[in-house]
């Protein structure tokens, strides 16, 4: 009798919504249930969320990153706080606990919004990794994070230009966290063939 295809891996992923205005209760959060929503559709392993709620100030958010990586979040994903206002410091404060900096993710996000706004190129998100873990600066607006996490697909449903999120999972690999696995209409992951896991039924 042939084994049974292994469980997906667990997943702790820490999502942290940075305003200093929703911090404070002037008006309602919406990135952190956008952020929520979208891994819950897209990724099949069990996920423990580590939801936090700061306002932007960067030695808060520094303080926010590492605590969550020192707590075994693999993936660290924030909103808000990427422009060139005066009190946008996130990528400031993703930057100084960087072991290292991964400029494609804030390259391809760029892409992306170019394709809806022109003000796309004021945007300043970073990702970067610490220990094990991936940290990465998503847009404010829900919609904003959505689009750049999956892409643009056709009227088919085909894409066209790939989201950041279907490298995330390789990347996580070679950082030595958990085999993340999508759902394909979601998001499709890029691996390599020799990253595979291959599950017998």
């Amino acid at each position: 009798m042939s084994e049974a295809a292994p469980a997906h891996e667990p997943v702790k992923i820490g999502i942290v919504s940075i305003s200093d205005r929703a911090s404070s209760g002037v008006y309602e959060d919406k990135g952190l249930p956008a952020l929520q929503d979208w891994l819950t559709r897209a990724l099949k392993n069990p996920i423990t969320f580590e939801p936090r709620l700061i306002p932007d100030e960067q030695d808060s958010i520094s303080a926010t990153l590492i605590a969550l990586v020192d707590e075994g979040c693999s993936l660290v994903l924030t909103t808000g706080g990427t422009g060139p206002a005066l009190r946008d410091v996130t990528p400031e404060a993703t930057l100084a606990v960087a072991h290292k900096e991964m400029p494609g993710f804030g390259e391809q996000m760029r892409q992306i919004s170019l394709k809806f706004v022109p003000t796309a190129i004021l945007s300043r998100q970073v990702a970067v990794v610490r220990d094990q873990s991936l940290i990465i600066n998503l847009p404010g607006q829900p919609k904003a994070i959505a689009e750049t996490l999956e892409g643009l697909k056709d009227a088919a449903g085909q894409q066209i230009v790939p989201g950041i999120f279907a490298a995330v999972p390789y990347c996580i690999d070679l950082i030595g966290g958990p085999y993340l696995e999508t759902h394909d209409a979601v998001c499709k992951v890029f691996r390599p063939k020799s990253a595979v896991r291959t599950k017998t039924a």
